[in-house]
């Protein structure tokens, strides 16, 4: 799954490039319009107040710039920004650590935040809430708790399954950012401006037939841009065409809908083992021999977006739209439990 070009998971060289191409202000920033007139308006009231943030959540698919804004917004508040993830921070000493090096609004990034441990999430409730962490010292019964006060702080969270969010973390959240697919025209605009960035010749045409087939994500659009500038070298003039683009996306077997592979044998395997669905995800990750935390956080979220796989309470069924793509022939009414999708 991670060597997939079209997958929106950071892999392989991805973090040196994101570096790269990552904007330094929200008017840089392209898309999620929005969301950003918002958080301009936020910063400079907070700004102007020299007050720190409200705390901040992102949530949405992998790859679509959760962790960019974040860096955004400590660059805008003019403070710095500390950065880890969920897992990272293994238990209330790591925390207190973390939290005791904050200097007044700054902003700590938890990226993964569903991940937390109930015990590491009980912890930081008074901090992001009082300002305030109560640290154990001495062990058995000599054991005593102080209560140590931090510096007013921003804290920004980013998730890709906001389901698995407790309710008292997600309501402590002055402002929650549900990040959406870029539509094409952004998507085209980011990759011009990553070309630029990168020094790499493109024509309009070919920055278009890229966008078309980045499947609503920044990160695989970049991603798309390097591989295309590879095919453009060797087999074309230097310069990436729209007939580079193209060939690019062909020889990397994704289709004008930015499917893939894995996304097309995904729908054959409801379609075609499962007479359409519904079939469940742990069924599908089995056939497929994948996770099912990657069918459903990597695959589903853009085939659930397009309208080529509908979720039910019985499980996942594939959609007309997905039949016509793969040119499968329709199911009679009534058949696979699905004729009220056709």
């Amino acid at each position: 799954m991670a060597d997939r070009v079209l997958s929106p998971v950071e892999s392989g060289d991805d973090d040196r490039f994101d570096r790269l191409f990552r904007p330094n202000s929200l008017d840089e920033y392209i898309g999620q319009a929005r969301h950003k007139d918002n958080l301009k308006v936020f910063v400079e009231a907070a700004r102007r107040r020299r007050e720190p943030l409200d705390h901040i959540l992102f949530c949405g698919p992998p790859g679509l710039g959760k962790t960019t804004l974040a860096y955004i917004l400590a660059q805008e508040m003019g403070v710095t920004l500390h950065s880890t993830s969920g897992p990272a921070v293994e238990h209330k000493g790591a925390l207190a650590g973390l939290l005791t090096k904050l200097e007044a609004r700054d902003v700590l990034f938890i990226d993964e935040i569903h991940r937390l441990t109930p015990a590491v999430e009980e912890s930081l409730y008074p901090a992001i809430e009082s300002f305030q962490i109560d640290i154990m010292t001495g062990d058995g019964a000599y054991a005593t708790t102080i209560q140590l006060a931090l510096k007013p702080f921003t804290l920004v969270g980013a998730t890709t399954r906001t389901g698995l969010l407790t309710a008292p973390l997600l309501s402590r959240f002055g402002y929650v950012v549900r990040l959406d697919y870029y539509p094409v025209e952004d998507l085209e605009k980011i990759i011009l401006r990553s070309a630029r960035i990168a020094g790499i010749p493109i024509e309009p045409g070919g920055a278009r037939e890229l966008a078309t087939r980045s499947r609503g994500t920044p990160r695989v659009a970049n991603r798309l841009l390097r591989r295309a500038r590879d095919f453009a070298e060797v087999l074309g003039k230097g310069s990436i065409t729209a007939a580079i683009a193209k060939t690019t996306a062909d020889r990397l077997e994704i289709d004008a809908s930015g499917l893939d592979e894995m996304d097309r044998r995904l729908l054959l395997v409801i379609i075609e083992h499962y007479d359409g669905g519904p079939v469940g995800v742990d069924t599908i990750a089995a056939a497929l021999s994948e996770p099912r935390d990657t069918i459903e956080d990597v695959y589903e979220p853009f085939l659930l977006q397009q309208g080529f796989v509908g979720r039910t309470p019985r499980g996942r069924i594939a959609t007309r739209k997905a039949y016509e793509h793969l040119g499968r022939p329709l199911p009679a009414p009534g058949q696979g439990g699905q004729s009220s999708l056709f």
